[in-house]
């Protein structure tokens, strides 16, 4: 088959289309044919060395979509054929299979393209996680996702929205922003401006918010704190950064 193989670490000339073996599942393992992999910034820091020196070479990607080729021994749940998404490999997803553990792969819905499955893993797991797991956000509750346009940022909005929060998003772009409001965003700020932080104060009428989902927490996270509500436990959850809050932290 063939895969994208990494041999040194450094810009995307480094990735090279190659034949490697088809990869055969062990006990507990999943092989997938892949329909599309999704790309995430983690696998950029990887392939360039700024995230910690893993093994070379390898093949990139911990999210895709695509169809279950062979199943290994002790496998329950997922059979030759189905349609799923996988979040997580053991092989890496830039290929067109990719060996994963059975934990990794998942069904996907029939109404669900391969190429939005390819979008769930890391996206959804981390707005997920943010949101619910850390800052415990609740119906009701006003959520500023700070840079609501990117692939975490967009699923922040739409899982804040569902259960009924008021969502205040942050772009950069036209494009972005108009995005952000098509996903459900109530309100949509310019993270570009320098007064959108008054603007995020002006549209609780001074109260601040009660969750901030900070999606580049190394350049904000400093200012944002600013922002929660006053009264309360306002709380905060910085994806893709080490970071602390109130008490989501």
């Amino acid at each position: 088959m063939r895969a994208i193989r990494v041999h040194e670490f450094g810009d995307p000339e480094v990735m090279r289309l190659e034949e490697v073996p088809d990869p055969t599942p062990g006990p507990g393992q999943v092989v997938v044919r892949v329909h599309a992999a999704g790309v995430n910034p983690v696998e950029v820091y990887l392939r360039s060395g700024s995230y910690g020196r893993i093994p070379l070479p390898y093949t990139p990607g911990a999210d895709a979509a695509g169809v279950v080729e062979q199943v290994g021994e002790g496998v329950r749940g997922v059979s030759p054929g189905d349609r799923v998404y996988v979040a997580g490999s053991v092989s890496g997803t830039y290929a067109e299979k990719a060996l994963c553990n059975a934990s990794q792969v998942h069904s996907l819905p029939a109404q669900i393209s391969f190429a939005q499955g390819a979008g769930i893993g890391v996206p959804y797991v981390t707005a997920y996680r943010a949101l619910f797991q850390r800052a415990r956000a609740v119906a009701a509750e006003v959520v500023l996702v700070h840079g609501g346009t990117g692939g975490a940022g967009v699923a922040a909005v739409q899982f804040a929205r569902a259960p009924g929060m008021e969502v205040i998003a942050t772009g950069g772009t036209d494009r972005g922003r108009r995005m952000a409001e098509e996903q459900g965003a109530h309100h949509v700020l310019n993270h570009g401006a320098a007064e959108h932080f008054e603007q995020v104060r002006s549209l609780t009428e001074g109260r601040g918010v009660d969750v901030i989902v900070e999606l580049l927490a190394n350049v904000n996270l400093p200012a944002t704190p600013r922002f929660w509500r006053q009264a309360g436990a306002s709380r905060s959850s910085a994806a893709g950064a080490r970071s602390r809050s109130t008490r989501a932290w």
